[in-house]
């Protein structure tokens, strides 16, 4: 791949995650992870993130749909945030992760709403912290 898959990776990545996160982890790079870092910011950021055939909103709700899936819970955190940069809000991240029950299980989804609200909790969104019932 060429520099400029680079430059576009860390663009998009810088975009969507956010500067502080994207230099916290470009601080952290060693020389046993630097190939993993350029893979990521290559091949996710700079190859498909930058595509033109789903908007940003649509790839951060399939992202929570596979990390849910993935039971990866750490990543999914970073997303949720990635999420609501994209636009999408407390209730729609909401549904994204109970239509994803419907394939993955309740205890990956579960952990996932777990995971969710605490995230959107720090990101002060009120649905995140509003009780309620039936």
């Amino acid at each position: 791949m060429t520099d400029d898959t680079y430059e576009t990776g860390m663009k998009v990545r810088r975009e969507v995650l956010g500067d502080a996160h994207v230099d916290r982890a470009v601080a952290r790079t060693t020389e046993f992870s630097r190939p993993f870092q350029d893979y990521i910011t290559r091949g996710a950021w700079g190859s498909v993130w930058s595509r033109d055939g789903l908007d940003r909103k649509t790839r951060s709700c399939v992202t929570l749909a596979a990390l849910t899936a993935l039971h990866a819970h750490d990543e999914l955190a970073m997303h949720v945030r990635a999420a609501v940069h994209n636009g999408l809000t407390a209730r729609e991240i909401s549904e994204v992760l109970l239509h994803t029950a419907v394939y993955t299980g309740a205890p990956a989804a579960n952990t996932a709403f777990a995971v969710a609200q605490r995230v959107l909790a720090e990101l002060g969104e009120p649905a995140a912290q509003e009780k309620g019932g039936r």
